[in-house]
């Protein structure tokens, strides 16, 4: 039994080699993983296995996202409104940028 759990063990932290290169995952795979944290199919050790991530990094995701599930229904901060608003103003300080420029351009003959 206890040969099993060592093997085990070194099975496990093979997964997790420290000397590879940072990874960078996506929004799109952290909402999965933490879903599936969520829902308690599985111990974290499993979906660690599963994934090929640390269970300290899918807890962080599951308690991120419950921590922040209240944003998906918060009609005060429309989201939609907020990239609107932004997207007016870069266009106007887009505009404003390209016209000083034709005028410098003007100006000093180029």
């Amino acid at each position: 039994m206890l040969l099993m759990y060592i093997e085990r063990r070194r099975a496990y932290a093979e997964d997790f080699n420290i000397q590879e290169d940072r990874r960078y995952y996506s929004a799109d795979f952290k909402a999965q993983v933490a879903l599936a944290a969520i829902k308690d199919d599985k111990p974290l050790r499993e979906l660690a296995v599963e994934f090929a991530i640390h269970p300290n990094q899918i807890a962080l995701w599951k308690q991120h996202l419950l921590n922040n599930i209240t944003l998906v229904f918060d009609k005060s901060g429309n989201n939609e409104e907020n990239v609107t608003k932004i997207n007016k103003t870069s266009h106007a300080k887009i505009g404003q940028l390209m016209a000083e420029n034709d005028f410098l351009t003007k100006i000093l003959g180029r």
